[in-house]
C-alpha cells in the first residue's frame, strides 16, 4: 500500500487514499524532454509510458496497431464462409446479444453486409422467455426466414447443444465471441474467440464489437482479393467505428492496445453524428455537447440495455441499423422511457438485493436472488453490490427456471473464469463472461451450491485484495489550480476506462460554501478555497449516505475531496466541474 495522500487512512466513506502520484523525477523529467504539461507527464509515468510510446499513447492509431486478423483462431474459415455467401448471394442470419456490446457487434455487422449488397436476417433473443444465447429453435427460425448461413456474435461458446442440434440440421453456425470459456468447445463452422483456449494471438482484451471488426476487416480483405469490388469503391470501414467505441466501452474491457485506438477513433466519428439513432439517442437524452467515453457510458449505454432488459429487446439493433430519421427518432424515445422503468424496478430490487446481502456474514463473493426480480436489472443491481462491499457478487433472478444470473467483480478477481469452473463442476446448467463480468444460469436447488464454491474458488484471489478498501490518487490540486487548460491536458490520456483509469484528483483545503441535494440521490456543491477561488462539484447517489451527509452538513469546516474532473456544459456555457467520488476532513 503506498503512502496514504493527505494523511487521509480513512475517508468518510472509509476508504484509504492510496498514492499513486508517480515518482517526481521521472515526471519532470519527461514533462522537460518532451515539453508537457506537469499533470499530463505525470499521469503517463504513472501509467508506465516511457517517452518513446508517448506519441503512441497520446495520438493511437487502428492501422498502427491492427494486427492480422487471421491470427485467430478459424478466422480463415469464418471468412472464407462469409465471403462464399456474399458471393453466392445467399442471405446472412445474425444472432445477437441483449446488451449494448451484442448490439453494436450485430449492427456493425449487418451495415457492412448491406453497405456490399447482402441481405441480412436478424434475431435478437429476449432474455426473459428464451435467455442468453442462441437457441435451437432461434438457429432454426433464421433458416427458415432465409439464412444460409447464421453468424452468432458475442455468443455462442458455450451453446454446445444448440450448436450440435443445428449441425444436424445443416445449419453453417459462425461464433464471434469473446468470453472465457474451460472445456470442450461447442462445433461450429467456424468459432472465433480470442479467448478460447488454444488461440494465441494475444487479443483477448477485445469486446465482442472488436472482434467483429476485425472479422469484418478480414471478410473486405478476402473480398478485394477476390475482386468483388472490381475497380470500383471499398466501403469506408472507418466509419462504423462509433459502433466499435461504444461497444467496447460500455462492456467494460480493458482500454489497451487495439482496443485504446478503437475507442480513440470512434469517438471521433461519434462526435460527427454520422449514425442517425446515436443522434436521435442523443437528441431525446437532451445532451448539449459532444459525446465523450463518459456519455457513451452514461447516457448511451443505459438507453440501449434498457430496450433489452425491460421492452424489446431488437429496439437497440432496429435505432442503430435504420437510416429513417422518423423511425430512429421514435425507437430513441422508447428507449430513454425504457431507461425510466429500468431505473424504477431496479431501484426496488437493488433494495431487496442490499438487504440480503448485509444479512450475510463479510464473505468472499455476495451471492443473492429473488424470485419477483426482474432478470433485465440484475446486472447493474450486481454492480452497486460491489461498489458497497468491494466484493464480488452474483445476483440471481429466479422468476423463471432455470435462474438467469449476472456477476461483477472488482479488480484483480477473476469472475468470469471463476464462472467457467461452475460450469465445468456441474453446479451451473451454463456460464461464462470475462475477469470483470459474467452471465450464468443456475436451478434454484443449486444456488446454495454455487454460493459455497464461488466462495471457496475466490478466497485467494479476495485474500490478496487490500485489508481496508483503496481510492487511488493520481495526483493533488487546489481549487484555484482547476481550470479549462487543465482538464484539457488531463484529457489527452484518454480515453479512460478499464485498464486506463479515470484519473482521481484529490482538491486540498476545500471549504464547501453550498451544497443542495438534486433530484433523489445526489448532491450538487460549490467547493471554495481560502482565497476565494470555486469549483462547481457533483456526487452521484450518495445522498442518503455517510459521503452525502457529510457534504450536506455546513458546519464541518474544511475537506478534501476525492474525484475526477470534467467540463461541464450547461445552456451553451462551459466551466470545471468535479465529480465527487469521497470526501476527508481535513485536519
Amino acid at each position: 500500500m503506498g503512502g496514504a495522500v493527505l494523511g487521509v487512512t480513512q475517508s468518510c466513506t472509509g476508504l484509504y487514499w492510496n498514492n499513486r502520484l508517480g515518482d517526481d523525477h521521472a515526471v519532470m523529467t519527461l514533462a522537460q524532454r518532451l515539453d508537457l504539461p506537469e499533470i499530463l507527464a505525470r499521469l503517463l509515468t504513472a501509467r508506465g509510458v516511457e517517452a518513446d510510446d508517448v506519441d503512441g499513447f497520446l495520438e493511437p492509431r487502428v492501422k498502427h496497431l491492427m494486427p492480422d486478423p487471421l491470427g485467430m483462431v478459424d478466422m480463415d474459415g469464418a471468412v472464407r464462409r462469409i465471403a462464399d455467401a456474399v458471393e453466392a448471394d445467399e442471405t446472412i442470419g445474425v444472432f445477437g446479444d441483449y446488451d449494448v456490446d451484442g448490439a453494436t457487434s450485430t449492427a456493425l455487422l449487418v451495415r457492412y453486409l448491406a453497405c456490399i449488397g447482402t441481405k441480412t436476417v436478424v434475431h435478437i433473443p429476449d432474455r426473459r422467455k428464451e435467455g442468453y444465447g442462441p437457441s435451437i429453435n432461434a438457429l432454426a427460425s433464421l433458416k427458415e426466414r432465409g439464412a444460409g448461413p447464421v453468424v452468432t456474435v458475442d455468443c455462442g461458446i458455450t451453446a454446445h447443444e444448440p450448436l450440435r442440434l443445428a449441425h444436424q440440421a445443416g445449419i453453417d453456425v459462425i461464433v464471434l465471441d469473446h468470453h472465457q470459456v474451460a472445456g470442450e468447445l461447442p462445433h461450429a463452422t467456424a468459432l472465433v474467440n480470442p479467448n478460447r483456449p488454444d488461440c494465441s494471438s494475444g487479443l483477448g482484451y477485445l469486446a465482442a464489437v472488436g472482434v467483429t471488426f476485425m472479422t469484418v476487416v478480414a471478410i473486405n480483405r478476402e473480398l478485394r482479393q477476390r475482386g468483388r469490388f472490381g475497380d470500383g469503391p471499398e466501403p469506408d470501414l472507418m466509419q462504423w467505428l462509433d459502433l466499435v467505441a461504444l461497444g467496447t466501452l460500455c462492456d467494460s474491457v480493458p482500454l489497451t492496445g487495439l482496443n485504446r485506438a478503437l475507442v480513440r477513433q470512434g469517438l471521433k466519428v461519434l462526435g460527427r453524428g454520422a449514425n442517425e439513432g446515436l443522434s436521435a439517442l442523443g437528441r431525446s437524452a437532451r445532451l448539449a455537447e459532444d459525446p465523450t467515453a463518459h456519455h457513451a457510458v452514461f447516457v448511451f449505454g443505459p438507453r440501449i440495455n434498457a430496450g433489452g432488459r425491460v421492452g424489446d429487446p431488437a429496439l437497440g439493433v432496429r435505432l442503430l441499423t435504420s437510416q429513417d430519421e422518423e423511425e430512429v427518432a421514435g425507437i430513441a424515445v422508447r428507449l430513454d422511457d425504457c431507461n425510466v422503468e429500468r431505473r424504477r424496478i431496479e431501484k426496488d430490487v437493488l433494495e431487496a438485493a442490499l438487504n440480503q446481502a448485509e444479512a450475510q456474514a463479510p464473505r468472499h463473493c455476495y451471492v443473492v436472488s429473488g424470485k419477483d426480480w426482474h432478470p433485465g436489472v440484475i446486472g447493474i443491481v450486481a454492480s452497486r453490490l460491489v461498489d458497497r462491499f468491494s466484493r464480488p457478487a452474483v445476483v440471481i433472478s429466479t422468476a423463471d427456471s432455470p435462474g438467469a444470473g449476472s456477476c461483477r467483480s472488482v479488480r484483480g478477481v477473476n469472475i468470469g473464469a471463476a464462472v467457467a469452473r461452475a460450469v465445468e463442476e456441474g453446479i451451473l446448467v451454463r456460464g461464462g463472461g470475462h475477469p470483470a463480468a459474467a452471465g450464468l444460469a443456475v436451478e434454484e436447488d443449486r444456488i446454495a451450491d454455487l454460493e459455497a464454491f464461488l466462495d471457496d474458488h475466490l478466497a485467494q484471489e479476495v485474500a490478496s485484495l487490500p485489508d481496508v478498501p483503496e481510492l487511488g490518487i493520481d495526483g493533488v490540486l487546489s481549487v484555484a489550480a482547476v481550470n479549462e487548460d487543465l482538464i484539457r491536458s488531463i484529457e489527452r490520456a484518454g480515453p479512460f476506462g478499464t485498464g486506463n483509469v479515470q484519473p482521481r484528483f484529490a482538491i486540498k483545503d476545500a471549504r464547501v460554501s453550498w451544497a443542495q441535494r438534486v433530484g433523489e440521490h445526489h448532491v450538487r456543491v460549490t467547493a471554495k478555497d481560502a482565497g476565494g477561488a470555486r469549483l462547481d462539484a457533483i456526487a452521484f447517489r450518495v445522498a442518503d449516505g455517510p459521503l452525502g451527509k457529510a457534504l450536506l452538513t455546513s458546519d464541518t469546516g474544511a475537506f478534501h475531496l476525492a474525484g475526477h474532473l470534467t467540463i461541464n456544459t450547461w445552456r451553451g456555457r462551459q466551466r470545471p466541474q468535479l465529480v465527487i467520488e469521497d470526501a476527508a476532513i481535513a485536519t
